[in-house]
């Protein structure tokens, strides 16, 4: 319940704060990208059922030859996460928490097993001790030999067992300390 009411008030207070933010950084996506500047996929939510996540556009939907995948503009959304406010709508909707593990595509989380699939028993999260430790994953990821294959042996059970430790072990101060974190090091951590 408290966890709820904080999603709520910080949601709506980064929302109001931030609204300028939000407006010029989907407007830059827009039109860096030639699309409407958002990105909504399908993602794996709380009890495995399904939602709908929002993030600023950063990709080309349609690269020209030699250029590079993530826009001049998306490069720098993404390495300081403002791709992720529009998330903060999620938050309101219920469908996520500011704090709780990073909501996965459909054929992760939802086909844990056993005592991992406590994970699923919480909500998603905009940030996460998780997602803190692997900000970098997709550049790790590229230097792979199998991105697939180091993804799903190293990345993701490495996730699970921090997520399953953020499980057993969350409390209110837990959740101001881990926002932080994530405060500290998107502004302060050098690239």
């Amino acid at each position: 319940m408290i966890k709820r009411f904080f999603d709520i008030i910080f949601s709506l207070f980064s929302l109001l704060f931030f609204f300028w933010l939000v407006l010029i950084t989907w407007l830059l996506a827009a039109i860096d990208t030639h699309t409407v500047g958002i990105f909504i996929q399908e993602r794996i939510g709380q009890f495995g059922t399904p939602f709908k996540i929002y993030k600023l556009r950063t990709i080309q939907v349609l690269p020209a030859l030699g250029n590079p995948r993530i826009s001049k503009i998306g490069k720098f959304l993404r390495n300081y996460k403002l791709d992720e406010l529009p998330q903060l709508f999620n938050v309101l909707r219920g469908e996520m928490s500011i704090v709780g593990p990073r909501p996965d595509l459909p054929g992760y989380y939802d086909l844990l097993d056993g005592e991992n699939r406590k994970i699923l028993e919480l909500k998603p999260g905009l940030t996460s001790i998780a997602s803190l430790k692997y900000s970098k994953e997709e550049y790790v990821l590229e230097k792979q030999l199998t991105p697939v294959i180091y993804n799903d042996c190293i990345v993701f059970p490495d996730k699970v067992q921090l997520n399953l430790d953020y499980y057993y072990q969350r409390s209110f101060w837990g959740d101001i300390g881990i926002i932080l974190k994530t405060i500290w090091f998107v502004f302060f951590r050098k690239n």
